[in-house]
């Protein structure tokens, strides 16, 4: 059988890590998107909402049954031990379906299976299940401009998302391999990613 390459593929918040993983399943990698697996918990009907609720109380669920996002997120800058909390219900549940995710892609005979993590770098367990580790970087003042435009978040509510995440150097520091998204065009960028995709075999 011929091995799979676990490429894990992240960068801070306005990088375009995304549209580089969008590339990638273009070019026939599996992409697996914890962060989408990770809204799928606290959807309605998600399997984490019950827990939610028991712990943190009716308040953080909207009447459709779905987590309060907003709620929550100020909930969580305010109180490490309620991100915590949050972390201890959605993370297992994650990485149950990034297991299942992962088993079909390796059925359906995929080459390389694209993790696309935002936070691989500070979860500390991802990097041992990776063969290497692919970071989009961008300066962090093309972060600030592209979240202000596609959001609508105030530069103030932008900075501290980005305080949370690992620094620039940190991640840097964790790469295999690193993208330079600054001042590229799609189209430019695509080409990059093609590089990229030619490298691990796609």
């Amino acid at each position: 059988m011929q091995a799979v390459l676990r490429l894990g593929l992240t960068g801070g918040i306005g990088s375009g890590k995304s549209t580089v993983a969008a590339m990638l399943g273009q070019h026939g990698a599996a992409v697996i998107d914890a962060d989408a697996i990770s809204r799928q918990t606290t959807a309605t009907g998600g399997a984490g909402i019950e827990a939610i609720r028991r712990i943190f109380g009716a308040e953080f669920i909207t009447p459709d049954g779905a987590l309060d996002r907003d709620r929550m997120r100020e909930r969580v800058f305010r109180d490490p031990n309620a991100r915590r909390q949050l972390e201890h219900i959605v993370h297992p549940l994650v990485n149950l379906e990034t297991v299942r995710q992962t088993e079909v892609a390796i059925a359906d005979g995929r080459r390389c299976i694209v993790f696309d993590v935002p936070l691989l770098v500070e979860s500390g367990h991802w990097r041992a299940r990776l063969d290497q580790v692919l970071v989009v970087d961008c300066h962090p003042e093309r972060q600030l401009e592209r979240v202000m435009h596609r959001s609508g978040l105030d530069r103030a509510t932008i900075l501290g998302i980005m305080a949370s995440q690992a620094s620039r150097q940190v991640r840097l520091h964790a790469a295999d391999l690193v993208l330079c998204n600054d001042g590229l065009t799609l189209d430019e960028l695509a080409m990059e990613v093609e590089q990229i995709a030619v490298r691990f075999g796609l």
